[in-house]
């Protein structure tokens, strides 16, 4: 009797933590937060695994929220915020949380995001009350109430998430990823509801898809078949070849240009936004692409005294392209993130592509071996070069 006396008061206890512990679940309607939290409206926000929920007093102008997501890493930060003047990062007045240093504890901190280059943690244009953070099961919260201005229905929402704290103090710099790019829109306050186009998102993600798709098949895929019809086909269809060569250059250099207009736009429509090396890489595949055009209407005859330099710099100029752009294609995968089926695929059209050439390089040079000069009428070369003194051709490059 005495046990059940000692096991009723404990069994009623341990019932009554389990009733008050909060749950955190994957979707914000099931989600239920401790200390009696409660709010009107939830949304599962459509980038980066991240939920807001919230309570609003129109007649007053409170906003009562939390927002919850998962950082990028254990000891990461989360970061929610209203832009006032538009629908990016610039201008966001911010809310970002991470831990203390040396444990689970939370800190959360107001930001002001004047450009992407400085962000500086201050007060910032709302008053901000009851500002609080929470960290379970790998689940961070923002707990906060603002006061926003009389009439105001809807604001333009930005949150993010990082993988690290610089010295503990500050977020490090965020990923660039498209979803990190992407966490953003515009929220009714009143009916609870994003206002965001979906159309308008697909079409972004749409632009990129067109911008990699134009540019792998132009410098990725027709420009090296180019070169292997100039180089490998001249030797058993001469002078059919020449003009395969120029239609396969034409082709890419035609889709190539529309790939670069494309990235000219995308980077037009996100200012602040640089993918340095990959800008900077089609930008050099643009301008050695033009000079390779030019080279068709400045190419001197076969036996022209500059045709030797003519050649250095047609072949080099091409081999550079070949070498840029199929590192360029890769680059751009790697920003766009696509399923991996789709690197794989460019990867093993390489492998192909390369078995091909192999094979031809052998094929080549077991014919020209066998085959006489000037035997059945067909002219053997692999270069253009001017032919010396004793009628013999000097060759320019492989």
């Amino acid at each position: 009797m005495a046990l059940f006396q000692t096991l009723i008061p404990a069994l009623c206890t341990l019932s009554l933590l389990f009733q008050i512990q909060p749950s955190y679940s994957a979707t914000c309607t099931s989600q239920k937060f401790g200390r009696n939290r409660i709010f009107q409206h939830c949304n599962d926000l459509p980038q980066l695994n991240s939920h807001i929920h919230w309570t609003y007093d129109s007649s007053k102008g409170v906003l009562s929220l939390a927002f919850a997501a998962f950082p990028a890493r254990p000891d990461g930060w989360i970061a929610w915020g209203i832009n006032p003047n538009g629908t990016g990062m610039i201008g966001t007045q911010a809310l970002i949380a991470f831990k203390k240093p040396g444990g689970d504890s939370m800190i959360v901190k107001t930001f002001r995001l004047n450009s992407y280059k400085s962000v500086e943690q201050a007060e910032i244009m709302y008053d901000v009350s009851r500002l609080e953070a929470e960290y379970h099961g790998g689940l961070m919260m923002i707990f906060a109430t603002i006061n926003l201005p009389n009439g105001m229905t809807t604001l333009n929402q930005v949150w993010q998430v990082g993988a690290s704290v610089m010295n503990g103090t500050f977020p490090a710099i965020h990923a660039f990823q498209p979803e990190n790019l992407s966490s953003k829109d515009k929220l009714d306050l009143r009916k609870g509801q994003s206002l965001t186009s979906t159309s308008q998102e697909n079409s972004g993600l749409r632009s990129k898809q067109i911008h990699g798709a134009l540019n792998t098949v132009s410098w990725g895929m027709l420009f090296p078949i180019g070169i292997m019809m100039a180089r490998y086909l001249r030797t058993f269809a001469d002078p059919a070849w020449f003009y395969v060569h120029i239609s396969c250059q034409m082709s890419s250099y035609i889709v190539g240009v529309a790939g670069w207009a494309t990235g000219l736009k995308l980077g037009s429509q996100s200012k602040g936004v640089e993918y340095t090396i990959h800008r900077d890489f089609g930008i050099t595949l643009f301008c050695l692409a033009t000079l390779q055009i030019l080279a068709l209407f400045l190419r001197p005859k076969r036996d022209h005294k500059y045709r030797f330099y003519w050649n250095i710099y047609h072949h080099g100029v091409g081999y550079g392209v070949l070498v840029l752009g199929i590192i360029n294609v890769f680059k751009g995968l790697e920003m766009l993130d696509p399923p991996k089926k789709w690197k794989l695929a460019y990867i093993f059209f390489l492998a192909v592509l390369g078995g091909i050439a192999i094979s031809l390089e052998v094929i080549t040079w077991i014919v020209i071996l066998r085959r006489k000069p000037g035997k059945s009428g067909i002219s053997i070369r692999l270069y253009d070069g001017q032919k010396d003194s004793n009628g013999r051709q000097q060759p320019l490059t492989s």
